[in-house]
């Protein structure tokens, strides 16, 4: 993955916030996931539209005081995993 990519969340999980966390359940797999509250952050940058890998890290740059280097390592990998279980996807370059 790249920061470049442009990500967004499948047709099929719902979302619900528990807690001040998300929660995320694929229809159609049946898995649920969750998410701590940078994850969450992550999730409501897309749940209503894409957004750029960048684009993420740099609003949880912004609300955190955190390292870039560890924000676009945990963003790339909390993607990849989110990717493999189906709750979010890729946009092709010519959406």
């Amino acid at each position: 993955m790249e920061l470049s990519d442009v990500v967004c969340g499948s047709d099929d999980v719902v979302a619900r916030e528990v807690a001040g966390e998300a929660v995320l359940l694929n229809l159609s797999s049946g898995t649920y996931f969750g998410l701590n509250d940078t994850g969450s952050m992550f999730w409501q940058l897309i749940d209503e539209d894409s957004a750029s890998l960048a684009d993420i890290c740099d609003a949880i740059e912004e609300e955190y005081d955190v390292d870039r280097a560890d924000v676009e390592r945990d963003v790339i990998a909390l993607a990849e995993e989110l990717i493999e279980h189906g709750l979010i996807m890729v946009e092709d370059e010519e959406d």
